[in-house]
C-alpha cells in the first residue's frame, strides 16, 4: 500500500535532483509553444539547462515543470518512444480535436497511469469512457495490457497511449495548456488564468491504477493544482485522491467535474459511440463495401407525411450480409423517411449529412462522403459478431431519435441492397439532390437581413464571436447559414442565435450596425467593431478551430492562405501552426483571418480588399482540392486564367521568389491598390 503524502515528498525530491543532471538542449517538432507547460506558465521558451533550472526555480519546484523538462531532454537524447505510443502530440492534432471539444462529440478528457491487475477492469473502464464521450490518454503498463487483450488503442478510437512509463502522463498536461492558450486566450505567463482556466474549463479527470513508483506519484498528485480530480483504485492510502472502484470511477469522475451524459444502449452486436467515428476500416479488415466507386450506393433523408413512416421500421430490400460474398463490392440504398409536427423540408440536407457521423459511431462500421457518392464498409470483426444491414439501420434510426427527439416523430429506415432495384432509386434520390440544389445555390447575403451566430467555441474561446452569412460559412467549415438557421429553429436557446444585420456601414468590408451591436454584446465587450468581408479592417475574431487563415503580404500588396493540412514555411516566414497562435483565442488581428475552405469560392472572399485578384499564394494540396470548383467559378466571372496565377510552394517559399513569380504571371495584385 503506497501512502501518496509521503511517495509524493520523496519523489518531488527525485524530480529536483534529476532536473539538476540535464546536460543537452531539447525541444518538441510541430508546435509553436515550446516547452508548453513551462510556456504557458512563464511565457519563457525553455530549450536547455539554464532555461529548465530557471522555470524550475520560478515556479516553486513544481513537479510538472521538472517532468516535462526531464521528459523532452529523454526524447530529445534518446527518440521518441517506438509504437504505439504517440508521445508530444503536434498542435496541428490539437487544433483538429478542438471542435470536437467544444461541438459536443468529445466532452471531457481522462488519462489513465498506472498498472491494472488485469485486463478486465481496465478495458471495461475505457470502454465505459468511449461510450461517455470522453478523450482518454494512457500513460505506462496500462497500455501493453490494454493491447494485450485486443483492446485497440489509437486516435480514431479515442484511447491514445502515449507512452511507456507513467512519466508520459505530462503530455496530457501539455494538451491542456496548449488547449488554454490556442482556444482559451489565456496569454503566456499568466499563471493565474491558466489555473483558472484549467479548473473552470477544462473537464479531465485522472484514473490511478495501483504501481506508481514515486516520481509517478509526485507528478500525477501536481495536477491536482489545475483541478484535476485524481481517481485511485486499490493500492493508495492518504493524501487527497478520492479512492473509489472500478464500477463507480467514471461515473465519481465525471461528476466532480460536472460532466452529463445521457448513454442509451443501442441492441445491436456492435458498440457505438462517437468514440469510433475516426477509424478506419483498411482493406484487409473489411468482409465488406458498398459504393465508393464499386457498387452503387447512395443515401437520402426525406420528409413525409406522418401516415407514410411507421416509427422504427427497419426494411431490408435484397441480400443480407450472410448471403454477401467475403470481399465483396455490393450495392447499397440508404433511405430514411421521417416525420414531425416540427419537420421542415429545409432540414433534409442538414439532417441527411448526420448519416455520415451515425454510421461512424459503429465499432465496425465504416462510412465516407454522401449523397451519391458514399462509400460504407464494414469489418470482418463486428460480421463474426453477427452484425447485419438492418442493424445499421436499426443504429440510423436510434441514434436520430436521440438526438433529434424534438423534432422527429416517427423514422424509418430503409435499406436496398438488390442491384437492380437500387437504380431506380438512386435515381429518384438524385433527381431530389437536383431540387435541393436548385433551392440553395446562389443564396446571397443581401436576400436575407437575418444572419446567424456561432459560439460553441466559447468553452474554449470565451470572447470568440462567429458570425455566418449565406456566403460566409463559419470559419471551422462545418456550420453553414441554413446549418444555423436550422439549429436555432431546433434549439432557441442554443450556439447559433439570429443577428439582425441592422443599418449598412460599410457596403465593401461588410460592416452593420446590427452585427457589430450583436458581437460587442456576445463578446462581452472586449470585440467593438466586426466586418465579414475583410482581413484588414476589424476582422472577425478566431477560436482556434479554424480550417485555414488568410493574411496580408504587404510586400507583394497580396493575401495568401495555407489551410491546416500544409506543415511546411509559408512565404510569411511563419508555418500554420505559428500563425494560428497569432489569430487564435478570440483574437481580432488586422491583417490576419481564420476562414473555412469553402469561403474562398464565395464572391464575399477578399471583397473589401478588392476580391479574390489579391489572393497570391496557397498550398498545392488546397490548389487541387478547390481546383474544378474555383476554376469553374473563376470562368463564370471572366477570370479563368486567374487560377494559375496563383501561387504555391512549388513555384514560391519565400517572400523573394514569390514576387519573382508574380511578376512573371502578371498577377493583378501587383496594381492594386496598396494594402497599407
Amino acid at each position: 500500500m503506497t501512502d501518496v503524502e509521503l511517495a509524493k515528498q520523496n519523489g518531488e525530491e527525485l524530480l529536483k535532483s534529476k532536473i539538476a543532471t540535464i546536460k543537452n538542449p531539447f525541444s518538441y517538432e510541430e508546435t509553436a509553444y515550446h516547452l508548453p507547460i513551462s510556456f504557458a506558465l512563464t511565457g519563457l521558451q525553455v530549450h536547455d539547462p539554464e532555461g529548465a533550472s530557471d522555470v524550475f526555480i520560478r515556479m516553486g519546484s513544481n513537479p510538472l515543470v521538472a517532468a516535462e523538462c526531464i521528459l523532452a531532454e529523454g526524447t530529445a537524447s534518446g527518440g521518441k518512444a517506438p509504437e504505439p505510443y504517440t508521445g508530444f502530440i503536434s498542435d496541428t492534432v490539437i487544433r483538429k480535436l478542438g471542435y470536437s471539444l467544444v461541438d459536443g462529440s468529445i466532452l471531457g478528457l481522462a488519462l489513465i497511469v498506472g498498472r491494472p491487475c488485469g485486463p478486465d477492469a481496465a478495458a471495461a473502464i475505457c470502454r465505459e469512457l468511449q461510450e461517455k464521450y470522453m478523450l482518454t490518454f494512457l500513460a505506462g503498463d496500462v497500455v501493453p495490457i490494454l493491447t494485450g487483450a485486443g483492446v485497440k488503442l489509437g486516435l480514431d478510437y479515442r484511447l491514445i497511449p502515449l507512452g511507456p512509463t507513467p512519466q508520459y502522463g505530462i503530455h496530457f498536461v501539455d494538451i491542456i495548456a496548449r488547449v488554454a492558450v490556442m482556444f482559451g486566450g489565456v496569454t503566456p505567463g499568466d499563471t493565474s488564468r491558466l489555473l483558472t482556466y484549467a479548473a473552470e474549463r477544462a473537464k479531465a479527470i485522472v484514473i490511478v491504477f495501483p504501481g506508481l513508483s514515486d516520481e509517478d506519484v509526485a507528478l500525477v498528485d501536481g495536477m491536482r493544482v489545475l483541478g484535476f480530480p485524481i481517481l485511485s483504485l486499490d493500492g493508495y492510502t492518504g493524501g487527497e485522491w478520492i479512492h473509489t472502484d472500478a464500477e463507480n470511477i467514471v461515473r465519481t469522475g465525471m461528476e466532480k467535474k460536472g460532466i452529463r451524459v445521457n448513454v442509451v444502449a443501442i441492441p445491436i452486436p456492435m458498440g457505438c459511440s462517437p468514440a469510433f467515428e475516426g477509424k478506419s476500416i483498411r482493406k484487409e479488415e473489411m468482409y465488406l463495401e458498398f459504393g465508393g466507386g464499386r457498387s452503387p450506393a447512395f443515401e437520402i433523408l426525406r420528409m413525409r407525411d406522418p401516415s407514410e413512416v411507421k416509427d422504427g421500421e427497419i426494411t431490408v430490400i435484397g441480400p443480407e450480409v450472410d448471403q454477401m460474398r467475403e470481399g465483396s463490392a455490393n450495392p447499397l440504398g440508404i433511405v430514411i423517411d421521417v416525420a414531425g409536427k416540427n419537420m421542415r423540408k429545409d432540414y433534409e440536407p442538414v439532417l441527411e449529412r448526420r448519416i455520415h457521423n451515425f454510421v461512424n459511431y459503429g465499432e465496425g462500421s465504416w462510412h465516407v462522403a454522401q449523397r451519391d457518392l458514399i462509400w460504407v464498409r464494414i469489418s470482418k470483426e463486428v460480421v463474426a459478431k453477427g452484425i447485419k444491414i438492418k442493424h445499421i439501420g436499426k443504429l440510423i434510426a436510434s441514434k436520430f431519435r436521440m438526438d433529434f427527439p424534438q423534432l422527429l416523430d416517427a423514422i424509418s429506415v430503409t435499406l436496398i441492397t438488390d442491384p437492380e432495384k437500387i437504380l431506380a432509386a438512386k435515381k429518384e434520390a438524385e433527381a431530389i439532390y437536383e431540387e435541393r440544389d436548385a433551392r440553395i445555390k446562389g443564396m446571397c447575403d443581401k436576400e436575407t437581413t437575418t444572419y446567424y451566430s456561432c459560439t460553441l467555441c466559447q468553452t474554449f474561446a470565451p470572447n470568440h464571436v462567429c458570425v455566418i452569412t449565406p456566403e460566409r460559412p463559419a470559419l471551422c467549415g462545418a456550420i453553414s447559414w441554413l446549418d444555423g438557421k436550422i439549429a436555432y429553429e431546433i434549439s432557441p436557446s442554443g450556439a447559433n442565435q439570429p443577428i439582425e444585420r441592422g443599418t449598412l456601414i460599410n457596403a465593401e468590408t461588410g460592416e452593420f450596425e446590427g452585427v457589430n451591436k450583436f458581437v460587442r454584446k456576445a463578446s462581452h465587450g472586449e470585440i467593438d467593431r466586426c466586418t465579414l468581408y475583410s482581413v484588414m479592417e476589424y476582422p472577425m475574431t478566431c477560436c482556434g478551430c479554424f480550417e485555414a487563415i488568410a493574411l496580408m503580404l504587404p510586400e507583394v500588396n497580396g493575401i495568401m492562405v495555407v489551410n491546416r493540412e500544409f506543415k511546411g514555411i509559408t512565404p510569411s516566414g511563419m508555418s500554420f501552426s505559428t500563425l494560428a497562435r497569432t489569430i487564435g483565442g478570440g483574437a481580432q488581428t488586422p491583417g490576419f483571418a481564420g476562414i473555412s475552405k469553402n469561403y474562398i469560392l464565395s464572391d464575399r472572399f477578399l471583397q473589401g480588399e478588392g476580391g479574390i485578384e489579391r489572393l497570391v499564394w496557397m498550398p498545392a494540396q488546397l490548389k487541387e482540392e478547390l481546383r474544378r470548383r474555383l476554376t469553374q467559378k473563376l470562368a463564370e466571372h471572366g477570370k479563368p486564367e486567374f487560377f494559375e496565377k496563383i501561387a504555391d510552394e512549388n513555384n514560391a517559399t519565400t517572400i523573394e521568389e514569390l514576387m519573382t513569380y508574380l511578376e512573371s504571371v502578371h498577377h493583378p495584385a501587383l496594381s492594386m491598390k496598396p494594402l497599407m
